[in-house]
């Protein structure tokens, strides 16, 4: 069995009230359509992930992160736009099932698209819904309230999964008939299975709602601490934070020795509770010696994202008698935020010494103490 994935973000937004389309906004680094891409990119089963985007968004589209994503040209309404990505992939003739999802509904867990998928071998659509909890009422006339029984109501919510063939020839034939989202075109509810749907999986109408999911990740973040130091000695490069500076003392290391990005590393294992870079990057391995942190960094970074962890900020201590750093902290700022993948201006470097004090006092050593907090997008 073969899924494809259609994302619906050609919406206008207009109860977003805001210049930027709502499913270009950000919840920390990643749109609303990056956070959606990046979670279904991770089911082997879905083989095709299609973007529909309406046309006068086009200036938007250069900050989305997307690779391997068609991107399709949608129509005047919701329903057009679906027939047209429901098109291309009949065309394809490479899709048994497609799961259908609103842009405005980022934060739909992992779990919920594997509910779907199990479901999908037996039935030939698959619908999230969600249980009314408050009372129900009914407006009949201006002096007139009905009451309702809201066990006789659900709402329905999205990603809602079909058999291609189906519901392509529900919307062909059925396009006046089309409300609010593709189960309402289906007659015949013995074909649709209905299961669990998530709460927090709501859909951003207005900014409310994405203030509200921006409080929900900030909910989600970890703090992680990280330290290094390293000797100085003559004969040996210095790098800070990936950048080298000029200096007559080097750091001593089994790698490059540069202790503000060993320091960064450890601070973020420690916030993704991923261990330390000693366990990571053992200094007793042959293929480690002399090694760039850049290529570390790097690769922690590769890891964290995987597991849908983003950085939030960075608050970085250099603690050294030589050399001076206040001509080089935005240069090693710069680096950071480019090796991170996250905005300059969620990076602090300062520069501190000890007064002359110990061995760093005696520019004996180099020191680097981190603070980061993450969250976390499931």
């Amino acid at each position: 069995m073969r899924f494809s994935f259609i994302l619906l973000a050609g919406g206008i937004s207009d109860r977003f009230k805001s210049n930027v389309p709502k499913q270009y906004h950000k919840i920390g680094e990643k749109t609303l359509i990056d956070i959606v891409i990046h979670k279904i990119s991770q089911f082997n089963e879905i083989k095709k992930i299609i973007v529909i985007y309406n046309k006068k968004h086009k200036k938007y589209l250069k900050n989305l992160k997307l690779k391997n994503i068609k991107m399709l040209i949608g129509g005047t309404t919701r329903s057009e736009s679906t027939l047209i990505g429901l098109n291309y992939l009949v065309k394809q003739k490479k899709t048994n099932k497609v799961l259908i999802h609103d842009a405005a509904r980022p934060n739909f867990s992992k779990n919920l698209i594997k509910k779907i998928i199990k479901n999908s071998t037996k039935n030939n659509a698959i619908i999230p819904i969600l249980k009314l909890q408050d009372a129900l009422k009914e407006i009949k006339n201006k002096n007139s309230i009905l009451s309702k029984s809201r066990n006789n109501f659900f709402l329905t919510q999205t990603p809602q999964c079909f058999s291609l063939n189906e519901i392509f020839q529900l919307h062909n034939n059925k396009k006046q008939k089309y409300q609010d989202d593709d189960f309402s075109l289906i007659d015949n509810v013995k074909k649709v299975k209905f299961i669990s749907g998530e709460k927090k999986n709501f859909k951003i109408t207005d900014l409310e709602d994405l203030n509200l999911l921006k409080k929900i990740n900030k909910a989600n973040i970890k703090i992680g601490i990280g330290f290094d130091v390293h000797r100085l000695v003559v004969g040996r490069k210095l790098y800070l934070g990936g950048v080298k500076i000029p200096s007559p003392l080097g750091t001593l290391g089994h790698s490059d020795g540069d202790p503000v990005l060993h320091s960064v590393i450890d601070a973020l294992l420690g916030a993704c509770g991923l261990g330390d870079i000693g366990e990571k990057f053992s200094d007793k391995s042959k293929k480690n010696k002399n090694i760039s942190s850049t290529k570390l960094i790097k690769e922690v970074i590769k890891e964290v994202k995987q597991k849908n962890y983003t950085i939030n900020n960075i608050d970085i201590n250099i603690i050294t008698e030589t050399p001076k750093l206040k001509k080089f902290k935005e240069k090693i700022a710069h680096n950071i935020a480019i090796l991170c993948q996250i905005p300059r201006v969620n990076i602090n470097v300062k520069a501190k010494t000890t007064e002359k004090l110990g061995v760093i006092g005696e520019r004996k050593a180099i020191a680097s103490e981190v603070i980061m907090t993450v969250f976390q997008n499931d």
